[in-house]
């Protein structure tokens, strides 16, 4: 039997190899700590990307439709992992203690470089 052929005589089609942009990318976490932290990445097409690797700061919308940037005190809970809060990890949906109160974060934090939310009542 000839090595790379089918038993009817075609051939076996080589996957090709993964690309760059194919790979997966390490784990990015974003933990509430006294500094902030980013990291910029290359992406496709030349551009940038920069991800929020440690945070302190938030931009809150309240009623009156206005943004201010407020220092979060504590992580109260995550709604999708009570092991998460335990650890101050922000994520999309965390509620969180500020000085006007609670805000609840509406965003993706390591996606986009700055945590934005929401006052709640």
């Amino acid at each position: 039997m000839k090595l790379g052929r089918k038993i009817t005589g075609g051939k076996y089609i080589k996957k090709r190899k993964k690309k760059k942009y194919n790979l997966p990318g390490q784990k990015k976490i974003v933990k509430l700590s006294k500094e902030e932290k980013r990291k910029k990445k290359r992406i496709r097409g030349g551009k940038k990307k920069t991800f929020l690797l440690k945070g302190k700061l938030i931009n809150v919308l309240d009623k009156n439709k206005k943004a201010k940037k407020i220092e979060i005190k504590k992580v109260l809970e995550t709604p999708s992992n009570k092991f998460l809060a335990r650890q101050n990890i922000l994520t999309k949906g965390t509620i969180v203690e500020t000085e006007l109160g609670k805000v609840k974060i509406t965003n993706r934090p390591t996606q986009e470089g700055m945590i934005n939310g929401i006052l709640l009542e």
